[in-house]
């Protein structure tokens, strides 16, 4: 039996006892004084998270010859009828003056393809090229297979599920809109 962050006991099933290791302090410490405040707050356990299972596969992607502003561009556009450059700056979390450089030179390259937005001609929407669908396909195939090795311990139902969990944090609790900080 173990107590939660609000001081209820939950039991914790044998898949947790073996696969959460719950008890194992994650990184290094000179002592043990107890729980550190980081090993249960969510923003910096989705961040070791993100930087940890990202680090590996961006190997990959400079493998491929892309950095990994044009892999999460071109990710972002694949299956999407384009986007803004304000929204893409979200999604490829990247500040919006270095996606506009960066958006440049891909559409030099012929990966992307601005145009103009309708309703208002302040805005581009930027869209992937065949050029770059072809490019992206088999890394977005190799970045499945990661996904897969990384969720593996948690069997598909527990993996769907934390996906599913993550996408309704993402979607109700964290607008699109906010700003990225520039400290970061």
């Amino acid at each position: 039996m173990r107590l939660s962050e609000t001081g209820r006991a939950f039991e914790m099933g044998a898949w947790e006892q073996t696969n959460m290791q719950a008890d194992k302090p994650r990184g290094t410490r000179a002592a043990a004084t107890g729980p550190r405040f980081v090993d249960g707050y969510l923003a910096y356990l989705l961040a070791q998270a993100s930087q940890r299972i990202s680090a590996e596969f961006h190997q990959q992607v400079k493998a491929a010859g892309l950095s990994v502003t044009e892999w999460r561009v071109l990710a972002s556009l694949q299956g999407s009828a384009g986007e803004t450059i304000g929204s893409l700056a979200v999604l490829a979390i990247t500040k919006q003056p270095t996606l506009s450089k960066v958006v440049q030179r891909m559409e030099a390259d012929g990966l992307v393809a601005r145009t103009g937005v309708r309703a208002d001609r302040r805005q581009t929407r930027v869209c992937i090229t065949a050029k770059g669908s072809n490019l992206i396909g088999g890394l977005c195939d190799q970045a499945l297979q990661h996904q897969k090795a990384v969720l593996a311990p948690f069997g598909e139902e527990k993996a769907a599920l934390l996906i599913a969990m993550l996408d309704v944090l993402m979607t109700e609790h964290v607008p699109l809109e906010l700003p990225i900080d520039p400290d970061e």
